[in-house]
């Protein structure tokens, strides 16, 4: 099958059309809604789209799924490795089951959920973006997270924030260890408020009352002379 007739059909099947084609039709795609059939693990499926295209992929997903993603809909009807939607800018990725680690890694805009667990570092250094996780996240989870919000309706793994700037970080569960720097906060009502929005826009059944906010102490912010010996 060639990019054109790909670019013209809503099923994109691995098991016919080469990877690099199959990308190239869905960036080069301005709207619409495509299936990935049989994607068997392939890394870098969905990558760099930059249009409101709706892609659902039909299994498991291997590395960077969705890396880069501006104004795309992406779902994962199954689970997906490391890096997912790394780098994204704006749109929604949406996982039905569990990834692998560095989810979210250096995102800047859009709504990641994932429905299931997360593994280690997820949204490590998070630049702006919102994530979701149904399940529970590994450990040192939103280290070095700049801005955005990470929600874990489940447990948080060691060293959660480790030297957080300014993300806002929800947890349900239980919190393994805190990392340098981070502390929990006070749950404010513009707190409850966004959380309860980004609960609601993931569609996840959780009260906002049982959940706790974790963010920044903001002692590692400028240099302090007694930390040099």
């Amino acid at each position: 099958m060639t990019t054109d007739n790909a670019t013209r059909n809503s099923n994109l099947d691995l098991d016919n059309l080469p990877l690099r084609d199959l990308n190239a039709a869905l960036q080069g795609a301005e709207e619409g809604g495509f299936t990935v059939l049989n994607p068997g693990g392939a890394h870098a499926l969905a990558c760099g789209l930059d249009a409101p295209v709706e892609v659902t992929i039909k299994g498991h997903a291997g590395y960077y799924c969705a890396g880069m993603n501006k104004h795309a809909t992406v779902t994962i009807e199954g689970n997906a490795s490391t890096g997912l939607a790394e780098n994204m800018m704006s749109g929604t990725v949406r996982v039905k089951g569990n990834v692998s680690q560095s989810a979210g890694a250096t995102a800047h805009g859009g709504l990641l959920i994932i429905e299931g667990d997360a593994s280690a570092r997820c949204g490590i250094s998070l630049k702006g973006a919102e994530i979701v996780v149904g399940g529970s996240v590994g450990h040192m989870s939103a280290f070095m997270a700049q801005a955005g919000a990470l929600v874990v309706c489940g447990d948080a793994g060691e060293a959660l924030g480790d030297s957080i700037y300014e993300a806002r970080l929800y947890v349900r569960g239980t919190v393994a260890s805190l990392g340098a720097d981070c502390i929990e906060k006070e749950m404010r009502d513009e707190h409850r408020t966004q959380l309860a929005d980004l609960l609601a826009r993931a569609g996840m059944d959780a009260d906002v009352a049982d959940f706790r906010r974790y963010g920044s102490a903001r002692q590692l912010y400028n240099f302090k002379i007694d930390n040099a010996y």
